[in-house]
């Protein structure tokens, strides 16, 4: 039986949608690289971008799709380096599981510590969703900024936070591949990259709509 929250809500968009995973799991055939779990985070990661290169690209902790399940299924807070992710997320499935978006990037007074301090928006937006409690359980959303993802592993290092996830995926030149290499050497937190350059909050939205899929078809098999 199909997912009914994280679906499609018409008959065509759903098999568009169902059409478009058929291509991809038959040009890519066997993806030995990744568990049953994982696969549908990287196909639909390539459905929303056309790059086949996210198989191979994209990596996994071991422990990241049940800490990704079990945030989700508990109504865990997704702290967004942009506003783009949390517009990107579809509403009506995000309050069927009671999961609240967060972002800070524009606010006023980030803004104003960013100049302050000669830091970076997203670093002092992160900063500032720790002092909110936002992060200690919560999944962690980067699809732009690498500044976002190293203020996260330092806050981390320091013992100040624990997110459940961290899907990072920022995208560019400066510090994006470097910020995801540092996230993959945590071994205690889980989360889940795209290497090299290549990322984006396209991406973001769409492993998080597919762990959410995870989490229906979970708890519809459990019932």
């Amino acid at each position: 039986m199909s997912n009914v929250i994280t679906e499609q809500l018409t008959k065509a968009g759903q098999k568009i949608e169902h059409d478009s995973f058929a291509i991809v799991d038959n040009e890519v055939g066997a993806h030995p690289a990744y568990s049953d779990a994982e696969w549908p985070i990287v196909r639909r990661m390539i459905h929303a971008t056309a790059d086949f290169e996210f198989n191979g690209l994209s990596r996994f902790h071991p422990s990241a799709i049940e800490a990704g399940i079990n945030a989700i299924a508990k109504g865990a807070a997704i702290v967004a380096d942009v506003e783009m992710i949390c517009v990107g997320l579809s509403k009506p499935r995000l309050s069927h599981f009671s999961v609240t978006t967060h972002h800070f990037i524009s606010d006023p007074d980030v803004i104003a510590q960013a100049k302050a301090e000669n830091t970076t928006r997203a670093v002092q937006a992160m900063r500032k969703a720790q002092k909110q409690g936002l992060l200690d359980g919560g999944i962690v959303a980067v699809g732009n900024a690498p500044t976002a993802l190293l203020e996260v592993i330092r806050l981390i290092k320091r013992g100040e936070i624990r997110p459940a996830l961290i899907v990072g995926m920022p995208v560019g030149f400066v510090s994006a591949a470097e910020s995801k290499d540092a996230l993959s050497e945590l071994n205690d937190i889980p989360w889940i990259i795209t290497q090299g350059r290549k990322g984006g909050s396209t991406l973001v939205v769409s492993a998080l709509h597919a762990l959410l899929a995870l989490v229906e078809a979970r708890q519809k098999k459990s019932r």
